[in-house]
């Protein structure tokens, strides 16, 4: 009776060394390694090294970590600091937030209007603030009259290198709850935009001792819509160094009256990824 030889298991992903799955890793974008990590145990194990998400982190992490997770980054698991930051964390009581795109690590942020510096903010018959869920913040400044609309802003951070573009964030119009399903928008207030343009301002100091400045006017548009007004754009070269940003939206023609503007905020995010806002 002849005897029965089994023949040998074939090999399978799931055998492959961990270190060897942990370095092919690292030349995926970090859902894609998430989707991989379901394939096996194995890869399970593989996708949570932390020299896999290392590599995908920024390279200012630790600031960040230290700045808006209040944590020490040696403490933490580097894939949990990449899906912590990847969140819309608020620092500086609540009025900035800062947040990672999943898919490249890029660091984009959100500076509320309660951050900036409104003239007139103070007196009710000029600004007040509204309550809405149209924005980040869930409150924005509201102008219902003034000759004069300067708004500043400025912030000292550590960004990681590349090119950024600063944005503000405004609507013509007062931002109304959805009724019947529907947006409303009060434009009874807004007038005075189509005489003279705003004059956006940019100005960046690194470290250094280099600074860029940008400048830019243009007439507010499209009643009823949130628009994103770009500011200028600002290089970062050098990484682990803070860098001195100051901005600003003017119109200080008083030969006549502005109303009817929604501030929300000004927005920060690298060049070319402003769709990702």
């Amino acid at each position: 009776i002849g005897s029965v030889v089994s023949s040998p298991s074939k090999p399978s992903l799931g055998d492959l060394p961990e270190n060897c799955i942990s370095s092919i890793l690292t030349y995926f974008d970090p859902p894609e390694i998430c989707k991989l990590a379901r394939l096996n145990r194995a890869f399970r194990s593989a996708s949570r090294a932390d020299f896999v998400w290392q590599s995908k982190l920024p390279s200012n992490y630790k600031f960040l970590v230290n700045k808006v997770l209040h944590e020490d980054s040696e403490k933490l698991a580097k894939k949990d600091i990449y899906a912590r930051l990847c969140r819309h964390n608020h620092f500086d009581h609540g009025t900035k937030e800062v947040w990672l795109d999943k898919s490249s690590g890029k660091v984009f942020m959100s500076i509320s209007s309660k951050a900036l510096r409104i003239t007139g903010i103070d007196d009710r018959r000029y600004w007040n603030y509204i309550a809405t869920e149209e924005s980040r913040f869930q409150t924005i400044a509201y102008l219902h009259q003034i000759w004069w609309v300067e708004v500043l802003g400025e912030l000292e951070f550590e960004f990681q290198p590349g090119t950024y573009s600063l944005f503000f964030r405004l609507q013509l119009g007062k931002a109304s709850k959805v009724r019947f399903g529907r947006r409303v928008c009060n434009l009874d207030q807004v007038h005075g935009w189509d005489i003279k343009p705003v004059r956006f301002q940019l100005s960046a100091s690194l470290s250094n001792g280099t600074q860029h400045h940008a400048l830019s006017e243009c007439f507010l548009r499209e009643p009823g819509k949130w628009v994103c007004y770009h500011v200028g754009d600002f290089v970062i070269e050098n990484p682990n160094t803070p860098t001195k940003i100051k901005f600003s939206m003017i119109q200080i023609d008083c030969t006549h009256t502005k109303g009817g503007l929604c501030v929300d905020s000004v927005l920060i995010c690298p060049s070319g990824l402003e769709e990702r806002l």
